[in-house]
């Protein structure tokens, strides 16, 4: 099995962190996206993060606050 990379791993423990007390705010989300993008490659284990990370947000599993 391969090994996610190292901007899959640290964007995992990014969204983690986030949805920790199910809310994120506009900060951390763009962090999020930064993160995701900052290597100029979305990878698989990347997408897989960011589109389960939109999913609980788009069901209201995490709620975007102001902060």
């Amino acid at each position: 099995m391969k090994t996610p990379s190292q901007s899959a791993t640290s964007l995992k423990t990014l969204i983690s962190h986030a949805i920790s007390d199910m809310e994120v705010t506009h900060a951390e989300y763009q962090e999020i996206i930064n993160l995701a993008h900052d290597d100029g490659v979305i990878d698989k284990e990347e997408k897989v993060l960011l589109s389960q990370f939109q999913e609980m947000i788009s069901n209201g599993t995490v709620k975007r606050v102001r902060g």
